[in-house]
């Protein structure tokens, strides 16, 4: 899509703190961090929230791939969370699926 952002990031249109990457994902640094360890991860192909998708086999490779991201960042022994916003009322600023991995410090709950 070429109004996407993150579809503009995929295509390299748009630079991203990228900290990994394969053949059907990204994930790189939020630019408004929530935790010391706040990346985006998303598919490569646009599907707008995790309402619209249909692909269990895309969606399934998206949390493997968060889980693979918080090991990288060193988050993954102490404990991360993961996030999927889906539309408006949940705060989706971006429609295209993805997911936060937030770690680096202690998480309270409820989140909000």
């Amino acid at each position: 899509m070429t109004d996407c952002l993150f579809c503009k990031i995929v295509s390299g249109a748009i630079a991203a703190a990228k900290v990994w990457e394969d053949g059907r994902f990204i994930a790189f640094r939020d630019i408004a961090p929530q935790a010391p360890t706040h990346v985006l991860v998303i598919p490569r192909q646009h599907v707008a929230s995790l309402d619209a998708a249909t692909d269990s086999d895309l969606m399934g490779g998206l949390m493997l791939a968060a889980a693979h991201v918080a090991r990288l960042e060193g988050v993954a022994a102490s404990g991360y969370r993961t996030v999927i916003n889906t539309n408006r009322d949940a705060q989706q600023a971006v429609f295209h699926v993805h997911v936060h991995v937030l770690g680096g410090r202690s998480l309270t709950w409820p989140p909000g």
